[in-house]
């Protein structure tokens, strides 16, 4: 544990001074005063720690706003009031929002990190040192790449693909590639991971679960493949890993645990975790986890003054749960809802009967963490030590059932609902006997103009994968892709993502209890196009060739 701490601090900073140094164009070009990498990678240890930079300080520019704005705020889970960040909520955001710079230029310092191991440690690292230890060092900046390509494909649509940072300091002028290319370029590196990463076998939560594995790579293969609708490859990963037996799910595989353990900071690398970033909650800002300072809803929560509320889940969302759901209590707070795991040195923190930072009478709870008493002296402002999860192993399950129908509006085909229900069950709720995806459905419950639940819109939109992966995941920023893969992956019109946002009850309320809705929060101006966010100007100006189509790769 002291070695690895002591690693992680070591490269993380390293890494802020690498990025730090780097100009602010998007692939962020390496400075040429740096530590050479002739001298650095002599030994095993040397190369195993290389890649934990990849494992945090690049992400910080995504998951500080950015990452939830456009996926929980634009997916229609939350809603907030800020300033800053309430274009994303209702489609109006411009080249200029800082926060598409923050996404875009962490995205890339990722992909020039991961770049720099990739084509310095086959040269730089000696002979002397185990081949698989260079061989696995490579799998993980390959699976890294892969992950950054993936989020940026999903939130720009086609956009440069760099394999050697250094072939552009002297002309940065790079196209953006076609969408399809972009995928086919994650599933290559993906498939390299696979085959180089070592495998694993994870026991109790550890720091020794916090690197990927070859079972990592066949997950986000599986989880790609679904993407790109390639249902039987999607189905042969995700069984893969689930016959490996390497991930277990809290509460089914791993008794006395919870889904609401999942997300406490003691959990941290559990076994049910597939990919997460690994943050340093003393390292201070820029190196710890940034989303409790934002979404908690006060200071008293914190300790460290912070806690501003910034988003909170909407009645959207919060109509998705059943009452029954073990899972609601751990992904939002309604008032009157105790947690004796924050604010512990007082006997526990109830969310008072006016808390309604965003309108909506509830708040964030999942990620939130509490002081730093409560986590064992880790954390601090702006900084908490808790992971942010990139894949769970409950999406595997998820991932199956959904390869198993393979684009059929019905199932009942046994292994799919075993799947659906293994989640289900974890979360106290009855098993399915059809799995139904019919689409948009007649609503028995309509009334022309009315605000009340279900009622607004003539049609609802029955999906039980989608509402399950929805319940599942909210707040870890993955809603806003689910929605726009429902017209396929590589589409420009998106007319079954567009008419569920349309339905969402993004509004506000009045203080009533129970409190009013006020119906004001449906879109009706979005369009397809409002769902490919915009390239930042400051990149488009240095690299013109952005505002062109964008054109093939051509693969090494």
């Amino acid at each position: 544990m002291t070695t690895y701490k002591k690693l992680f601090v070591a490269i993380t900073a390293l890494t802020a001074v690498m990025s730090s140094s780097c100009k602010k164009d998007y692939f962020n070009r390496p400075p040429k005063s740096t530590i050479t990498v002739d001298n650095f990678y002599q030994n095993a240890e040397q190369v195993q720690a290389a890649t934990l930079l990849l494992y945090s300080a690049p992400w910080f520019g995504y998951c500080g706003k950015s990452g939830w704005s456009i996926t929980e705020l634009s997916g229609g889970n939350g809603r907030t009031y800020s300033a800053d960040i309430i274009n994303f909520q209702d489609f109006t955001v411009t080249n200029t929002n800082f926060e598409i710079s923050a996404a875009w230029n962490s995205l890339y310092i990722e992909i020039a990190q991961a770049n720099a191991l990739i084509n310095s440690l086959p040269t730089a690292v000696p002979a002397s040192v185990n081949p698989s230890v260079l061989t696995n060092a490579l799998g993980e900046a390959r699976l890294w790449r892969a992950l950054a390509y993936f989020h940026l494909v999903r939130i720009f649509g086609a956009v440069p693909i760099i394999e050697n940072t250094f072939d552009y300091i002297a002309d940065y002028q790079v196209p953006r590639h076609q969408i399809a290319d972009v995928y086919k370029f994650i599933v290559r590196d993906l498939q390299f991971a696979e085959a180089n990463l070592a495998p694993a076998v994870r026991g109790s939560a550890s720091p020794a679960n916090a690197r990927v594995s070859s079972g990592s790579a066949s997950a986000l293969l599986a989880k790609v493949y679904l993407y790109m609708q390639d249902y039987p490859n999607a189905r042969a990963e995700a069984e893969k890993v689930i016959n490996s037996k390497e991930f277990k799910l809290y509460g089914i595989d791993v008794a006395g645990k919870t889904f609401a353990d999942l997300f406490l900071t003691a959990n941290n690398n559990n076994e049910e975790s597939i990919v997460a970033l690994q943050w340093a909650g003393n390292g201070g800002y820029g190196r710890g986890n940034p989303f409790q300072a934002a979404a908690a809803y006060n200071s008293q929560i914190t300790g460290t003054g912070d806690g501003y509320g910034q988003i909170a889940p909407t009645f959207d969302l919060q109509d998705k749960f059943d009452p029954a759901d073990l899972r609601r209590k751990a992904t939002y707070m309604l008032p009157g809802d105790f947690y004796p795991e924050i604010n512990q040195s007082k006997g526990g923190y109830t969310l008072p009967a006016d808390a309604s930072s965003q309108g909506t009478h509830a708040q964030v709870k999942k990620y939130i963490v509490g002081t730093p008493a409560d986590n064992g002296g880790s954390g601090g402002a702006q900084s908490s030590a808790n992971n942010t999860y990139l894949m769970r192993y409950a999406e595997v399950y998820l991932i199956e059932a959904e390869a198993i129908m393979a684009g059929a509006k019905t199932s009942s085909d046994p292994t799919a609902l075993a799947a659906i229900n293994m989640i289900r069950r974890r979360a106290g709720l009855p098993n399915l006997t059809v799995i139904d995806r019919s689409g948009f459905v007649t609503n028995p419950n309509y009334v022309q103009g009315s605000n009340l639940k279900g009622q607004r819109w003539p049609t609802n939109y029955q999906d039980d994968l989608l509402d399950e992966r929805r319940r599942e995941f909210a707040f870890e920023n993955d809603y806003f892709f689910d929605l726009m893969r429902l017209d396929g992956f590589n589409k420009t019109d998106h007319p079954i993502a567009l008419q569920i946002i349309k339905q969402q009850d993004k509004g506000a309320s009045d203080n009533a209890t129970p409190p009013a809705r006020y119906g004001n929060g449906y879109l009706t101006n979005i369009t397809s196009a409002s769902f490919v966010f915009p390239i930042p100007a400051t990149e488009t100006a240095a690299d013109t060739k952005l505002l062109e189509a964008p054109v093939p790769y051509v693969f090494k």
